[in-house]
């Protein structure tokens, strides 16, 4: 699947009870040719960073942040682009946190 998600901007939909982003998590992202990286903040979420690749039909990426209990979260993921109604991008992801009890989850943004 060819995408471009520079410059785009996205919102979380749903989230896992175990995630920590959520509706007020604004994801900032851009791209060169398959390399992927985006900022983050918002909600629990002071400050926070992704970085990855576009692979085949989906994205690959490391993430990490600082919540507002000041810690040091990290992890990664799996998502899968898919265009919705009005020409927006949904990306639907599967996470796992490589940190604390590195348990995983599922979560939905929706470019804003």
């Amino acid at each position: 699947m060819k995408i471009d998600l520079n410059n785009k901007k996205f919102k979380t939909q749903s989230n896992t009870n175990n995630g920590e982003v959520s509706d007020e998590t604004i994801f900032r992202y851009s791209q060169n040719e398959n390399i992927i990286w985006a900022n983050y903040d918002g909600g629990q979420i002071i400050k926070g960073n992704l970085i990855g690749k576009l692979v085949n039909d989906h994205l690959e990426f490391v993430y990490q942040h600082i919540n507002k209990e000041y810690e040091l979260m990290t992890g990664k993921c799996k998502s899968y682009p898919e265009y919705i109604e009005d020409g927006k991008i949904k990306l639907n992801e599967f996470w796992q946190w490589t940190c604390k009890d590195c348990s995983s989850g599922k979560s939905t943004i929706i470019e804003i």
